[in-house]
């Protein structure tokens, strides 16, 4: 299937590891160009390095902390420089700290809002604009599968990332009149070091898909496949969706 895409300009949040990386690559296979970014430079040289060689296309790289003001100003003055208009923005971030509400400080919470949502949103208006102007843009958050069913022990990405759907739904009501679609992506139990982080080293995977229908945790390419599908032109008529990647462990209809 030809996802229309080869030629467009992407910019991946978080995309030195994970599911940022994954999602970049599998853009990256269909022609697109990247731009990744993260806080590390020798992590983003490394997979600048590793998705160029996989799929053979350009891939550009920019050093800043998304929850900072100043961070995102040099993400996007180097997004400018290379890319020019962004056509597809994936937001991303990675998750806060876990525990339970007696072990966060309101610093804490408010380090989970710039992490999950303020820069979302400071990414998005930034984008925005050009979009607006060429007629055409995909707009899609990666956030959690917590969102719609929370997860023990994870109160602040749980409460945080929640507002994530609010703010997808009202832009695609919004945008939907320039030709930009805005989608939310719910990944599930993924094989990741965010998971390792929070599971441990060795953690009881039977116990952990016992809940899952399909019987085992997800691969970051299969991820990254729905996330390129809804930033194509075969999702054209897609938008304003909270898409879970969870083999069906969400339990809500």
């Amino acid at each position: 299937m030809d996802l229309g895409i080869k030629g467009k300009k992407a910019l991946v949040m978080a995309s030195s590891k994970g599911l940022g990386k994954a999602v970049a690559t599998e853009l990256s296979l269909e022609g697109v160009e990247v731009l990744i970014c993260s806080r590390t430079e020798s992590d983003l040289k490394s997979a600048q390095s590793e998705i160029s060689q996989k799929t053979g296309g350009t891939v550009h790289y920019a050093v800043g902390d998304v929850t900072t003001v100043e961070g995102r100003d040099a993400i996007l003055r180097k997004a400018k420089e290379a890319l020019g208009t962004v056509d597809i923005l994936i937001t991303n971030a990675g998750g806060p700290p876990a525990g339970t509400f007696d072990d966060h400080s309101l610093d804490e919470w408010e380090s989970a809002y710039k992490l999950l949502l303020e820069s979302t949103v400071g990414m998005i208006q930034a984008v925005l604009p050009g979009m607006k102007e060429q007629r055409w843009g995909r707009i899609i958050a990666i956030s959690s599968q917590a969102i719609k069913q929370p997860v023990n022990g994870l109160i602040l990405s749980n409460s945080v990332r929640a507002s994530l759907l609010g703010l997808v739904k009202t832009l695609s009501n919004e945008l939907g009149e320039f030709n930009v679609t805005v989608n939310n992506v719910l990944p599930g139990y993924t094989r990741t070091e965010r998971l390792i982080e929070l599971l441990g080293e060795d953690p009881d995977w039977d116990k952990i898909t016992a809940h899952i229908p399909l019987g085992r945790i997800a691969e970051p390419e299969e991820f990254a496949a729905a996330v390129t599908f809804l930033a194509s032109e075969r999702a054209a008529f897609i938008t304003g969706v909270s898409l879970p990647v969870d083999g069906g462990w969400i339990k809500g209809i």
